[in-house]
């Protein structure tokens, strides 16, 4: 298996069990009266992600040498996805979800940036395509994916605003 096939499929694995424990968190804080908004965006992303993925895995050659730093860049943003699902525990969900009366989470990345998050997702969309040359996918699907998470940050305000 080439490298890129390899890192593509962990990546994939680690999406889909974070995915699930989203859908664990959803459903406990829907349960104890979270405010779900950004609906119609959620598909959108889903898509872009999912795109993003099978453009990698069927454009990019596998045997593609990759360059190194950018591989080194994307695999040290992995410990800071933990590190913000961590700071979040209960409440790391991939819908925009508030649960009146609960504190606005302020620790690890939170401290440093309102939505690490996002960050740390968006420059995983461009780095890796970079490491593996794929400089059209890392444009396209980095600005796709930027537009999106501006509306997403706008929606995510507005609902957490009350609990500022």
């Amino acid at each position: 298996m080439s490298l890129l096939r390899a890192i593509l499929l962990l990546a994939a694995l680690a999406r889909v069990l974070e995915l699930g424990y989203a859908r664990r968190n959803t459903r406990r804080l829907l349960d104890q009266g979270a405010i779900e908004a950004g609906r119609n965006h959620y598909p959108a992303l889903v898509a872009l992600h999912i795109a993003w993925f099978l453009c990698l895995f069927f454009l990019v050659p596998a045997d593609r040498t990759p360059q190194w730093p950018w591989l080194a860049f994307y695999l040290l943003l992995q410990p800071l996805r933990a590190w913000v699902m961590v700071s979040l525990g209960r409440f790391w969900t991939t819908r925009v979800l508030s649960l009146p009366g609960a504190p606005l989470v302020r620790e690890g990345p939170y401290r440093f940036l309102r939505h690490p998050n996002y960050a740390i997702v968006e420059l995983e969309l461009i780095t890796l395509p970079f490491a593996f040359g794929a400089t059209g996918i890392a444009v396209v699907f980095g600005v796709a994916n930027a537009l999106l998470i501006a509306w997403r940050i706008k929606v995510e305000d507005r609902l957490l605003a009350t609990r500022r």
